[in-house]
């Protein structure tokens, strides 16, 4: 239903229907040589043209950025290097140029940030809380993709030059978040290597004292 009402709703169809109408009416008042259902039809089909043409046509088959939804389904490693790869994939591509090249970069490093938490988490002989946990997988499966989904539905001119209730464009505001995001993972991954650093060194401790030469005297 949703592709049916955007084309009924296009420029492009309104356009056709317009060109139409008018072959129509001039076909009633004797004042075309073609048949009315001819000229109606070769109407639209102009209006449909030229409307598209200035307006755009109809999306039937949606934007690619609105599949990024996904979910974690138990196998947390599977779930967000799922994510991950549909994210690195689109922005790679950069449909209609929408990413200037620093977005593009930010958004790839995060990704790459991420798969290296990913591994560290997985050989860590630390944990992460349940809280941290959650952030972890958020970040790949909602946070990131959902921002990314965001910024690119807003046309790219408003996105550049319009300012938000924040003082900054959505551009702006789009390159903060995904800093806070960085800043995020950064942390989760120095919390695992601050425990096992802490590990190795009380088992260095351990071992310095389970071989300590014994006093003499």
């Amino acid at each position: 239903m949703n592709k049916i009402s955007s084309f009924l709703q296009s420029p492009a169809n309104w356009g056709g229907l317009g060109l139409s109408t008018v072959a129509l009416v001039l076909s009633s008042l004797g004042l075309a040589q073609w048949g009315g259902g001819a000229l109606a039809l070769l109407g639209y089909a102009a209006g449909f043209g030229v409307a598209g043409m200035w307006f755009g046509f109809p999306q039937l088959t949606g934007n690619r950025w609105d599949a990024l939804e996904f979910e974690d389904q138990g196998d947390t490693r599977t779930s967000m290097l799922t994510a991950l790869n549909a994210v690195r994939q689109l922005v790679d591509d950069n449909p209609q140029g929408r990413l200037p090249a620093e977005l593009q970069s930010k958004v790839l490093n995060l990704c790459q940030q991420l798969a290296q938490l990913l591994d560290q988490w997985e050989r860590s002989k630390g944990q992460l809380s349940l809280e941290e946990s959650f952030h972890a997988r958020h970040i790949a499966l909602r946070y990131l993709p959902d921002a990314l989904k965001t910024y690119l539905s807003i046309p790219q001119q408003f996105a550049m030059a319009k300012r938000l209730a924040n003082g900054r464009t959505a551009q702006d505001t789009f390159a903060a978040t995904l800093d806070d995001l960085n800043a995020k993972v950064t942390q989760l991954s120095e919390d695992l290597a601050t425990q096992d650093a802490q590990a190795f060194l009380n088992h260095s401790q351990f071992l310095q004292e389970k071989f300590k030469p014994p006093r003499l005297g």
